[in-house]
């Protein structure tokens, strides 16, 4: 890791008071010693209106510990598909535009794209990066236009072609690809239209929130301790993906069984559904406690016996580590995977727990016995073997010296052409 004090720029369609890791990030970085600014929009994420907080006082959102924020006007999300793709194409345009305007003047060693969903968040990266001469990182979080295909946001070949030439230019024109998966590696190589050189393809994995470091499990006040049952927690967003009908499914079979009761925390485009579901078929072992910011949720997964991941498959999921994994894993909890690919590989090679095929909803019923059936000192034992993965794999303080190293090697390079 080298001395030198870097000049960095974050673009991120999202950062706080969105609550995202990036945030993390740039925290570090700045307490690091690095001069970091941040190009990015107007704070809507997920709700699609503009905070009433930033609307009320945007001055107090000009900075986050000493990281400067530059932001640029775009049209919120809103809840229609056609707003969405509106507030994509605002961000992309006025941070291309007007944000490279608002950066007249200044330099930069590194620039660094928070690339989750969309890819066209890097475009403003590659057109300031040229004009600053300096090199752009790209953190590939997402696989597009495969997503959009598997999601089915898109189904129509020629505009997925569309989408895969434009995934082409940024990926062509982007100085290194720091992947959060491996299975990312062969998608990635495809959009490469030119050599790629090894060192500017890098795995680099996401980290748990400093929040699940430390949980403790006294701070929780969503859920009562209670050790006549079986507490099994999901947190995360509650969409189509996340395969709910299945979760429930199991939830059923068990109900009189076993005793389990299943605490879901989140909100999404199927929460409504899941309200439905649990009151129409009397599940009374299923919780829906709805949305709670982050920092309640380490407190939540100590109340825990189990934390549950899951995730329909297909040929894109399962190349993907979800997030949650990460923090379960830190949280030092037992694993429960409907799930299959990169993320079951990791459950099962921690050691953290028990994982069943996408959408088995008898293989949940069935891991879900098993652990209960375990004894606190074998259950004790995965947490702390999941806890000792992550810390080996996904530890921040290791991921951010890779980081700073690759932008001081990177920046030494540009300087020699």
């Amino acid at each position: 890791m080298r001395d030198k004090k870097l000049r960095v720029l974050v673009v991120t369609q999202y950062f706080w008071p969105e609550n995202m890791r990036i945030n993390d990030m740039v925290r570090d970085l700045r307490e690091k010693g690095h001069e970091v600014t941040v190009l990015t929009g107007l704070p809507n994420y997920p709700e699609g209106e503009v905070f009433e907080s930033y609307r009320a006082a945007p001055g107090d959102f000009s900075s986050y510990h000493g990281a400067e924020i530059v932001r640029v006007p775009m049209l919120p999300r809103g809840k229609r598909s056609i707003r969405l793709v509106l507030n994509y194409a605002s961000f992309f345009l006025s941070a291309s535009t007007l944000g490279a305007f608002k950066l007249r003047g200044r330099k930069f060693d590194a620039l660094f794209v928070y690339a989750v969903s969309p890819i066209m968040a890097a475009i403003p990266a590659i057109v300031i990066g040229r004009l600053k001469r300096a090199p752009v990182f790209v953190w590939v979080l997402d696989l597009w236009p495969e997503t959009l295909r598997a999601v089915g946001v898109l189904r129509n070949p020629r505009l997925l072609s569309l989408v895969g030439r434009m995934v082409s230019w940024i990926y062509n024109r982007t100085d290194y690809l720091l992947l959060q998966s491996h299975g990312f590696l062969e998608n990635v190589k495809q959009y490469c239209t030119r050599s790629i050189a090894d060192e500017r393809l890098v795995y680099f994995p996401s980290w748990a929130e400093d929040d699940f470091s430390a949980p403790d499990a006294a701070s929780s006040a969503l859920i009562t301790a209670d050790a006549s049952v079986f507490t099994v927690v999901f947190a995360g967003n509650l969409g189509e993906a996340q395969d709910f009908p299945a979760v429930l499914d199991a939830a059923e079979a068990l109900r009189g069984k076993v005793a389990v009761r299943w605490v879901i925390v989140g909100d999404g485009r199927m929460s409504a559904w899941l309200a439905e579901q649990v009151l129409a078929r009397g599940l009374d072992n299923v919780h829906l406690l709805g949305r709670h910011p982050l920092e309640a949720m380490p407190g939540l997964f100590a109340r825990a016996d189990a934390l549950l991941v899951t995730l329909k498959t297909n040929d894109v999921f399962q190349k993907t580590i979800p997030g949650k994994v990460q923090a379960y894993l830190a949280s030092g909890r037992p694993l429960l995977g409907m799930i299959n690919g990169e993320a079951a590989r990791v459950i099962d090679e921690s050691g953290a727990g028990f994982a069943c095929d996408s959408g088995d909803a008898q293989g949940l019923v069935r891991i879900v016995s098993d652990l209960v059936g375990t004894s606190s000192a074998q259950r004790k034992q995965m947490g702390d073997a999941g806890r000792e993965y992550y810390l080996q794999h996904y530890s921040k303080p290791k991921l951010m010296a890779r980081l700073e190293t690759l932008f001081g090697e990177a920046t030494l390079r540009k300087a020699d052409k």
